[in-house]
């Protein structure tokens, strides 16, 4: 290697690491001032720890505030069931549609396909229409997961298709039916095994959107009592937005569990999408 192309090399690598430490700075101020008291926030926010010192009882007033326990568990019924669903209705749609080239499956494909390009603004209104005057079933968790599922399966599904015509030969299916095994099990016990890098990274993609979904969640759910943790998060900040210690504080908690999820499954993003984008 050259010592001009060394030198541009450390010259990219150092500019790269001037931005990430740019693009994290918003991050660690967030965490920083998360456990420092009102006062030691506003006069100096730039401190690691405040005049007061460690002021970890943001954290608990956050909790006790937003009524932690009940929001997060909303939001964990909510992503966990919606993510699952996608996941095994968009993968049995894709399957179905690989192993099926009838043309009508090739138009649903294709509308599918289609319908991902089309912002959920435009339906907003009409959604909250329909099932709020029409069938009266807003203020539910399951209709709020219903909406998810509609709306994520089609990405699934475009994924799922990929990675079976890419991954996934004929030739072990009719082996495994030779051996006794019938569509369902097949399916579960060839397929869905060698499609681990797809579902690990829709599972990510869809969990990072449905738990850090506002907008949703806000035209579907009114009752506090099933509110998700964005929307305890946008009522906790109106009510304590001059307390920027507190509101910091439940800031973190929101983000916190669906950090843990990405970087325990991050190795598996790269993997998936390339096994999933790619079209035999």
């Amino acid at each position: 290697m050259t010592k001009k192309k060394q030198r541009n090399n450390r010259l990219v690598f150092g500019v790269m690491i001037v931005l990430l430490l740019i693009y994290l700075l918003p991050f660690a101020m967030v965490l920083i001032n998360s456990v420092k008291a009102k006062r030691d926030v506003i006069t100096n926010p730039l401190s690691l720890i405040g005049e007061q010192g460690f002021y970890g009882k943001n954290y608990l007033l956050a909790m006790e505030r937003m009524n932690f326990g009940q929001v997060f568990f909303n939001s964990l019924i909510i992503t966990i069931s919606s993510v699952l669903l996608i996941v095994l209705f968009s993968s049995m749609t894709a399957y179905f549609f690989t192993r099926n080239k009838w043309k009508i499956n090739k138009f649903i494909f294709f509308l599918m396909v289609t319908s991902m390009v089309i912002p959920f603004q435009v339906l907003m209104i009409p959604i909250v229409s329909v099932y709020g005057n029409i069938f009266h079933i807003l203020n539910s968790r399951a209709t709020l997961i219903c909406m998810h599922v509609g709306f994520g399966i089609s990405m699934g599904t475009f994924l799922f298709h990929g990675a079976i015509v890419r991954s996934i030969p004929l030739e072990l299916e009719e082996a495994a039916r030779m051996d006794g095994c019938g569509r369902l099990k097949t399916y579960f016990i060839i397929v869905m095994p060698l499609l681990k890098p797809t579902v690990v990274t829709l599972v990510i993609i869809d969990a990072l959107a449905i738990w850090n979904d506002y907008l949703l969640p806000s035209l579907i759910l009114s009752k506090k009592e099933l509110y998700t943790l964005p929307i305890a998060a946008q009522s906790f900040h109106g009510d304590f937005s001059s307390d920027y210690g507190l509101m910091m504080a439940g800031l973190v908690m929101t983000v916190l569990p669906i950090l843990i999820l990405y970087f325990a499954l991050q190795k598996h993003i790269i993997d998936g999408v390339v096994s999933g984008a790619v079209k035999g």
